[in-house]
C-alpha cells in the first residue's frame, strides 16, 4: 500500500503567502480573506455557528444558554438573542430551505426553532433526546431528516421538522462529538472520543466502516461535498483525508495545528478545507495543491467552530472570546485556477453534473451512496467489528486452502505474500515516523 502523501505548509512572510521552501506564490493567486465582521454580544464560549442558506443571518450557539441570530449583510443591524435552553447550547444548524433551525444542549435536549419577524417561535423540544451532552445536530439535504450526536455514545436520526424519532446508531464506545449525512442520505459519518470515525449505512441501520487509526480521540469528521471522501481531525493535531471507497488515507497533513483540532468544514466547491483549533487559529486548506493556504489569527484563545457560507463566498468563526468574526473568502482566482487544473491530489471527480456556484466556478460532482459503498461491498476490505471488551479489532481472515478447489491459494504463496505485506507495512509506518521526524524539524527552524 501507498503511504499517505505528506504535505509541507505555507506560511505568510511580509503579507505574502510562501510554500515550499520559501518559493513565493504567484502574485495573481494572493487574495486575502477579509474580515468583515467582528460581533461581540455571548457571554459564553461560542460554539457552533450556521449560516441560513439565502446568507442573510447567521446563528450562533453559546456556553451561555442561548442562541444569537445576526445579519452580516445588514449594516448596523440588530442581533437577536434566545433563551430556552437550561444549559450550554453546543450545537446548532439551519434546515437546507432555511424555515428551521435545530440546537442541541448541554441540558441533552433538542430543540427546533422556526425564525420570525418577531423572533424564534419553538414548534418542537425534544427534552430527552440523548442520555448525555449533545455534541453535533446536522439536517440531511433534502431537510427531511436530522441525525444528532452525543456523549450517550450514541448516533440518533429524527425527522425533521417535526422531530420524530426515527433510529439509534450504536457502536461507539465513548463520547460521539459529531455526525452528519451525504448528499443523498444513504450514509452518515461520525467521530468519536473511542479514536474512531465511523461510516454509518442508513438503510441498513448499521456500521459499514470504521477508521481506527487514530491515536487520540476524533472531534470532527466531514463528508467531502463529492460524496467521495471524508475529512477527519481531533486530538492529535492532524488534519486527514480518506477515500470512501478504497478506506486509503489520501492525504495527511501532520503538525497541521498548534493544539488539538475542534472543527472542520469543506468549502462548497471541494477545494478547500477549514480547521478551528485550541492553538487559537482559524486554517485554510488548498486541498487541491495539497497544503495550507491562509493562516489567520483573529479570536483571543481557542477558536471552536468555522463554518462556509453555503456558495462559500463568507466563512465564520467563533471562539473562547466570546466573538463571532465573518470573513470574506475571496477564493475566486483560485477557484478558477481550479478549473483548469488536470494535477489533482484528491480522489477523482464523479460524472454527475455540478451546480455553478458564481462566475462559472462549480461545486464538487456528487457520487451516490452506492458508489461509495462499492468499496464496502464482498471482495473489499471489511468493516471492523467489535469484541466483547469493546475493542476495536479487524475481521478475522479465513485461511487459503492448500490445494485444490476452484481459487484455492497454495499455502508457501500465501505466506510469502502475508511476507511481503507485513514488510510493506513496516515501510509504511518508518516513511510516517521519517515525516513526523522532518515535520519537528521544520517547526524548530
Amino acid at each position: 500500500p501507498q503511504s499517505p502523501r505528506a504535505f509541507e505548509p505555507a506560511y505568510i512572510e511580509h503579507g505574502k503567502m510562501v510554500r515550499f521552501g520559501g518559493v513565493p506564490m504567484p502574485e495573481e493567486t494572493v487574495e486575502d480573506p477579509t474580515l468583515k465582521h467582528n460581533f461581540k454580544g455571548h457571554k459564553g464560549v461560542v460554539h457552533a455557528c450556521a449560516f441560513k442558506p439565502n446568507l442573510k443571518q447567521l446563528v450562533t450557539a453559546s456556553e451561555d444558554h442561548s442562541l444569537m441570530i445576526w445579519s452580516p449583510g445588514v449594516p448596523n443591524a440588530r442581533a437577536y438573542k434566545f433563551s430556552g435552553h437550561t444549559d450550554a447550547v453546543t450545537a446548532v444548524a439551519y434546515s437546507p430551505d432555511g424555515t428551521t433551525i435545530a440546537s442541541g444542549s448541554r441540558d441533552r435536549s433538542i430543540r427546533m426553532w422556526t425564525p420570525s419577524i418577531v423572533g424564534l417561535y419553538e414548534p418542537k423540544a425534544l427534552k430527552s433526546a440523548h442520555g448525555g451532552c449533545i455534541r453535533s445536530v446536522s439536517f440531511s439535504r433534502d431537510g427531511t431528516l436530522l441525525v444528532s450526536a452525543a456523549d450517550d455514545k450514541t448516533v440518533k436520526i429524527w425527522g425533521a421538522p417535526e422531530g420524530k424519532f426515527l433510529h439509534t446508531l450504536s457502536g461507539h464506545i465513548n463520547w460521539v462529538r459529531c455526525a452528519e449525512f451525504n448528499h443523498d442520505n444513504g450514509l452518515i459519518v461520525s467521530a468519536s472520543d473511542d479514536k474512531t470515525a465511523r461510516l454509518w449505512d442508513v438503510r441498513g441501520q448499521r456500521c459499514a466502516f470504521i477508521y481506527d487509526d487514530f491515536k487520540a480521540p476524533v472531534r470532527c469528521a466531514k463528508f467531502h461535498p463529492d460524496g467521495a471522501a471524508i475529512a477527519t481531525a481531533g486530538d492529535d493535531r492532524t488534519v486527514q483525508v480518506w477515500d470512501i471507497r478504497s478506506q486509503k488515507l489520501v492525504q495527511h497533513y501532520h503538525a497541521a495545528h498548534g493544539d488539538r483540532v475542534n472543527s472542520l468544514s469543506f468549502h462548497p466547491s471541494g477545494d478547500f478545507l477549514l480547521s478551528t483549533s485550541d492553538d487559537g487559529t482559524v486554517k485554510v486548506w488548498d486541498l487541491r495543491e495539497g497544503q495550507l493556504f491562509y493562516t489567520l489569527n483573529g479570536h483571543d484563545g481557542p477558536s471552536t467552530c468555522a463554518e462556509f457560507s453555503p456558495d462559500g463566498s463568507f466563512f465564520a468563526s467563533g471562539g473562547a472570546d466570546q466573538s463571532v468574526m465573518v470573513w470574506k473568502t475571496n477564493f475566486d482566482v483560485v477557484l478558477k485556477k481550479h478549473a483548469g487544473a488536470t494535477d489533482v491530489k484528491l480522489p477523482a471527480p464523479f460524472t454527475a453534473e455540478a451546480p455553478i456556484l458564481k462566475d462559472d466556478v462549480r461545486a464538487a460532482p456528487v457520487m451516490s451512496t452506492e458508489r461509495a459503498m462499492e468499496g464496502l461491498k464482498a471482495g473489499s476490505t471489511p468493516p471492523l467489528k467489535e469484541n466483547k471488551n469493546k475493542e476495536p479489532v479487524k475481521t478475522p481472515v479465513k485461511k487459503p486452502a492448500a490445494a485444490g478447489g476452484d481459487g484455492a491459494i497454495p499455502e508457501a504463496l500465501a505466506q510469502t505474500l502475508g511476507h511481503i505485506v507485513g514488510q510493506l507495512d513496516v515501510l509504511t509506518k518508518s516513511i510516517g515516523l521519517i515525516e513526523e521526524r522532518l515535520s519537528a524539524i521544520l517547526v524548530s527552524a
